[in-house]
């Protein structure tokens, strides 16, 4: 582990190394949530709108692929099944649940009764607080840099981690443009003690999405991603692909806020991120795509960041080094 040690956030969560895979809706999976868990982190069940059956079926298939910490990922405002899901994490004893899109304090006093660790995902200071208070073991701050949907906000990773840092007592994990070691240490600097990543993921052996995306994020630049739902109040970054330009187009025209939800349903996230086709769906991606190009194991990612958190520390002058 090289100059890395065990701290708070990987002691609650009883993960080797620091980082978080992010819940990635209807695309998630057994395989990746797995291969995030036995590799050190904690791979995630992101719930999104799946139905109960579906996302049990996820469970079971992950179980027997591990026997690592993992966390189930539920979107409270999006998701219709939330008191089943949460069923489901008691009867499967699964360790951890990240609770993001809403208020999670009415769920964490019963969720630590059952023994549950609680990951609160938040986009502002205000929130992270709130979630503080209400108990949550871990916030994950993320910034304006990440996939999919996000803070309307458009606070930055950069100067959102600090603040937060600085507004309470609890862990944080930064999310948002972190797709190596370099960008670990960057946030351990703002006062992070871990990451959490989901772009990252998509472009690794392990993931069983289309190669069209992984391709995409891989050929991917600094400016290949955009925004869409601004003109709603419901922004989600995506690559910058003819379905999403038609998005675009169609909030100029005055979309209505029914029709663009609609537009950009899960439905056509899995479109685009399973089937590879961009002409009738769209693919979530954060910024930190264009720093993307390699396509190794989850393992060898994992491992990767690590030594190149090292390697980087270790480059700093000894003035920054203690």
């Amino acid at each position: 582990m090289g100059v890395f040690t065990l701290n708070q956030l990987t002691k609650i969560l009883n993960i080797r190394c620091p980082v978080i895979q992010g819940g990635m809706g209807n695309i998630s999976n057994a395989q990746l949530t797995a291969a995030v868990s036995n590799a050190g982190g904690l791979g995630t069940i992101g719930c999104g709108t799946l139905g109960a059956d579906e996302v049990e079926r996820i469970i079971q298939k992950t179980l027997q692929l591990t026997n690592r910490p993992f966390a189930l990922n539920i979107p409270l405002t999006v998701s219709g099944n939330v008191k089943a899901l949460i069923r489901l994490a008691v009867d499967y004893k699964v360790p951890v649940i990240s609770l993001s899109a809403g208020n999670p304090a009415p769920f964490i006093p019963y969720l630590h009764e059952q023994g549950i660790k609680v990951i609160s995902v938040v986009g502002t200071v205000k929130h992270a607080v709130k979630a503080a208070e209400a108990g949550t073991d871990i916030i994950v701050a993320e910034g304006f840099e990440a996939a999919g949907i996000n803070s309307p906000l458009e606070t930055t990773t950069m100067t959102l981690i600090p603040q937060v840092a600085d507004a309470v007592d609890v862990p944080v994990a930064a999310a948002g443009g972190i797709g190596d070691g370099r960008g670990m240490l960057a946030a351990f600097a703002l006062g992070a003690q871990g990451v959490q990543m989901g772009t990252r993921f998509i472009a690794t052996a392990e993931a069983p999405f289309s190669e069209v995306y992984k391709q995409r994020v891989l050929s991917a630049v600094d400016t290949s991603t955009i925004i869409v739902g601004r003109s709603v109040g419901r922004t989600r970054r995506v690559l910058d692909g003819p379905y999403a330009k038609r998005l675009r187009e169609s909030e100029k025209s005055g979309i209505e806020p029914e029709a663009f939800h609609q537009a950009t349903s899960e439905k056509f996230h899995c479109i685009g991120a399973l089937d590879g086709d961009e002409e009738h769906g769209f693919m979530n991606s954060g910024q930190i795509a264009g720093l993307v190009r390699t396509i190794p194991t989850v393992q060898e990612l994992i491992d990767q960041m690590m030594s190149e958190y090292d390697a980087q520390l270790k480059s700093l002058p000894p003035i920054f080094r203690g």
